[in-house]
C-alpha cells in the first residue's frame, strides 16, 4: 500500500489555491469546489475541498519535507508568507518550521532524511 493523496477541507478555494501555489505545489486539477496539486518531488498529490468550515474547526497538521528547511523558509518569507515558528532542530532529529494556511491548518516544513523512517528508536 502507498499513500497517494491527502485532501483537506478549506473555507475559500481561491485563497487556498494561491497559498499552496506559493508554497511550491503545482496545480493539476481545478473545479468549483476542489483542486489537486502535485508535490515538486515524489508521486504524492495533495488536494483541497471547499466546505462550510470556520476558523473554530480544528485544523490538521500537514508535513512537507524539503532538503533545506532554512532556504525554503527564507523563500516563503520573501513571498510574504508569515512563519509561526522559525526553523529549529527537534529532539526527534528533524529540522522543522511551522506556518498556518488560510484555514489555520498547521503546515510543517521539515527535513528528516533517513530519520523519518529509521530513527534510532525505531521498532524492529
Amino acid at each position: 500500500m502507498n499513500l497517494n493523496q491527502l485532501t483537506i477541507r478549506v473555507s475559500n478555494l481561491e485563497q487556498s489555491l494561491a497559498f499552496y501555489e506559493l508554497l511550491g505545489l503545482r496545480l493539476i486539477v481545478k473545479d468549483t469546489h476542489y483542486a489537486r496539486f502535485e508535490c515538486p518531488t515524489g508521486d504524492t498529490t495533495f488536494s483541497i475541498h471547499q466546505e462550510g468550515i470556520t476558523s473554530k474547526d480544528p485544523g490538521v497538521w500537514i508535513y512537507f519535507e524539503v532538503n533545506d528547511v532554512d532556504d525554503k523558509i527564507s523563500e516563503l518569507i520573501r513571498k510574504g508568507i508569515s512563519i509561526e515558528q522559525i526553523p529549529e532542530d527537534k529532539p526527534w532529529l528533524w529540522r522543522e518550521a511551522r506556518l498556518l494556511d488560510p484555514d489555520n491548518n498547521q503546515i510543517i516544513i521539515y527535513h528528516a532524511g533517513d530519520n523519518r523512517k529509521n530513527p534510532p528508536w525505531r521498532i524492529n
